[in-house]
């Protein structure tokens, strides 16, 4: 006979004491909460009804219960979609907090709270049991030896992000073990490791690992949801990243990769996705929030309940005006960095989460209680600063402890690059900073998270490769691309060299552009190889070699790695490419020359008027290493060297003067990206010199004095 206690209302989710667990769940609407156990066949053995309800929580206490044991959620309470509620006892729910979730959904219409094809549609509802169908919610246990694990801790100014998929990273890695490849003990490989080191990493950005749903209409294609940007599950890791695939070991085996990464001196930083679930519209799936309490959970259209407030594309919005929505993602973010001990986090759509009512609301409720959070305000908190809804490009617009994905960066430099006019202000703020974006916030440089490319359009080779998109492997047609592109002649593949040197020096300008700017810059995976993903520019139903990466590599590609990583060696080498503080553009400590100078080809200061040219497309910089005001941990005040960085986006060779004729300056040759490959000599220039700057071309030179 199984002994039922009361239990207490927290923690939420299952908790096991070494002795029985404890089971609470929160439902405000509900009229009874049963508590379904399953064996290890997924046989459903008993239900059990939730004696105690306090606080709005639901609890019991089952001694006979261990870690290891499937269970899941019937909700009972009024289902009437047009005001809200859509309880029903006949299907099966995750958890919201469960630690772990075996299996995935097997789709099947009993899946549905109403009965397809119903002539009332979603007004209906179905009596069919879904568990059979259901994956399971598994008890998990949490002891895990972290050895003395620590957070690396890496300042935001030296950070340097990679982004990568979990399984599309090491899917054709050569040097991974088969058995290993796709996992997250393969990420955590040694030829993984080696690789990021060799590019100066220190933090790794991962694509969503939440538990995820593949949705329908793309399974019964043959297609699925390969980037995982549909969550069901906020505290479980994704089973389908784990090597052995028995059901818990995901969670250890997740733990075992960070502990590897933060030995290797590397952080973790999740990509969460909270705005939504993947339940979807009104005739979406009953998995988990919606049958626990819909009214609670979701954003709803106010004079229509039945539907729900859409500001991410995917046809939920999370209901961030409830506080059980915000103690949940609270509560997750806790976890993660407590327990799984993760670094940071990347939030998808982040400006869905600070809508109070219908607009963004910079000083949002979740805000407030992330700021206030002693753990959750020490992570890296990154946010993707737009949503979908009205008013929802907020970039600029986060507050303090924030940096957010610059859409304004990529935007910027793409244009440049591509030769548009009129980008050569806008230009001038992306590589210094973007001040315009973050100072007055009283933020700092390394707000701004710049990049070129992401898991969200082309890679960097099909960037200058295609101008159109190339999706028909996702069942779409292809057409324009709308992510900037700039095809360097002949659309995808093509034997001509002339076109091949110019995509390869573009691909190198990009770069260099991010690696010398100020703020925090971000690879996406693979762009230091130069993958392609055949012009697919939104690959994320393509879990195949569309999207894994590849590791076989010829000259060329060769060659781009070895260029990134001298990219990296200088970017960490010169502490003004990483200042933590904006330039001033003016005299620092008594000194003739300023921090920052801005120079025309004619090696004279750019003036007011010359910012408003629209026709210019080359100019430099000059950022001075001795203007550095800040300090080591030792107190040490940093200096480093002058740097002058031409940029031409011009398609013909400009001669430009370098600045500082007549005071006995002289500039060291440290990169052109004309050459594929540069072996460094000692070469030099005085200044009043001519460069020959190539047509579309960066060059970096570091100030010597005569005698150094």
């Amino acid at each position: 006979m199984r002994k039922i206690l009361p239990g207490k209302p927290y923690p939420l989710g299952a908790t096991w004491d070494g002795s029985g667990v404890n089971f609470a769940i929160f439902s405000e609407n509900a009229d009874r909460v049963k508590l379904c156990l399953f064996d290890s066949d997924g046989q459903e053995t008993s239900q059990i009804d939730m004696p105690e309800h306090t606080d709005l929580i639901w609890h019991v206490y089952l001694e006979d219960v261990k870690a290891g044991h499937f269970y899941g959620y019937r909700v009972q309470g009024p289902y009437e979609p047009e005001k809200g509620h859509r309880f029903n006892e006949y299907k099966l729910l995750l958890d919201p907090y469960a630690k772990i979730i075996a299996g995935t959904i097997q789709w099947n219409d009993a899946l549905f709270g109403y009965t397809i094809g119903h002539p009332d549609a979603d007004l209906s509802k179905d009596t069919r049991d879904s568990a059979p169908y259901m994956p399971k919610c598994v008890v998990a246990d949490t002891a895990f030896n972290w050895e003395n694990d620590t957070h690396p801790r890496t300042p935001w100014h030296k950070t340097l992000i990679y982004e990568l998929h979990v399984k599309g990273f090491t899917a054709r890695h050569p040097g991974v073990p088969p058995e290993l490849r796709g996992t997250y003990a393969g990420l955590a490989s040694t030829p993984v490791i080696e690789h990021l080191r060799s590019l100066g990493i220190t933090a790794v950005e991962l694509m969503p690992v939440h538990s995820y749903v593949a949705d329908r209409h793309l399974v019964e294609r043959g297609l699925t949801n390969y980037w995982g940007y549909n969550s069901i599950g906020f505290f479980s890791p994704d089973a389908r990243y784990c090597r052995s695939g028995a059901y818990g070991g995901q969670a250890g085996e997740f733990k075992d990769m960070v502990k590897t990464f933060h030995r290797a001196g590397i952080e973790v930083i999740l990509d969460v996705v909270y705005n939504h679930t993947a339940e979807g519209n009104h005739l979406g799936p009953t998995l988990c929030f919606r049958g626990i309490d819909n009214a609670a959970y979701y954003r709803m259209e106010p004079d229509k309940l039945r539907y729900y407030t859409d500001y991410t594309g995917t046809g939920n919005t999370l209901n961030m005006t409830n506080a059980r929505s915000i103690q949940l993602i609270m509560d997750s973010l806790r976890y993660w960095v407590e327990e799984m001990h993760v670094d940071g986090f990347r939030f998808d759509l982040a400006a869905a989460l600070a809508r109070e009512l219908h607009e963004v609301d910079r000083l949002a409720a979740f805000f407030d209680v992330i700021h206030q959070d002693p753990v959750v305000s020490q992570a890296k908190l990154i946010a993707e600063p737009w949503d979908l809804g009205p008013g929802g490009y907020q970039v600029g617009n986060f507050p303090v402890l924030w940096t957010e994905w610059n859409g304004r960066y990529r935007d910027t430099v793409r244009r440049f690059w591509r030769g548009d006019e009129g980008q050569v202000g806008d230009m001038a703020y992306r590589l210094t900073g973007s001040s315009d974006l973050y100072e007055k916030g009283g933020r700092r440089p390394y707000a701004s998270i710049n990049f070129i490319t992401a898991h969200d359009g082309f890679t960097l080779q099909d960037l200058v490769s295609y101008n159109q998109k190339h999706n028909e492997a996702n069942l779409e047609v292809s057409g324009m691309d709308d992510n900037l592109s700039w095809n360097c002649g002949a659309e995808g593949k093509t034997e001509d060299p002339d076109i091949l040197m110019l995509r390869e020096r573009q691909k190198r300008n990009f770069l260099a552009t991010l690696m010398f700017s100020q703020g925090v810059p971000m690879l996406i995976g693979g762009d230091e190889l130069g993958r392609t993903q055949m012009g697919n520019n939104n690959a994320y139903c393509q879990d195949n070699e569309i999207s894994w990466l590849d590791w076989e590599l010829d000259g060329p590609r060769n060659a781009l790695l070895e260029f990134t990583r001298f990219l990296s060696r200088l970017r960490f080498e010169q502490p003004v490419l990483h200042r933590s503080h904006f330039f001033q553009g003016r005299n620092i400590r008594g000194s003739d020359v300023k921090d920052l100078m801005w120079f025309r080809p004619d090696g004279e200061e750019m003036s007011d008027e010359n910012w408003k040219v629209n026709g210019i497309r080359c100019f430099g910089l000059r950022m001075d290493g001795n203007a550095i005001e800040e300090k080591d941990d030792q107190g040490n005040r940093i200096t480093g060297d002058a740097l002058l960085v031409l940029l031409n986006a011009y398609h013909e060779t400009v001669s430009f003067v370098l600045p500082g004729g007549g005071n006995g300056q002289v500039w060291k040759h440290v990169l052109d990206t004309r050459d594929a490959v540069f072996n460094a000599q000692n070469i030099t220039f005085a200044g009043g010199d001519s460069y020959n700057l190539e047509a579309r071309s960066v060059v970096l030179l570091c100030e010597r004095t005569k005698s150094g």
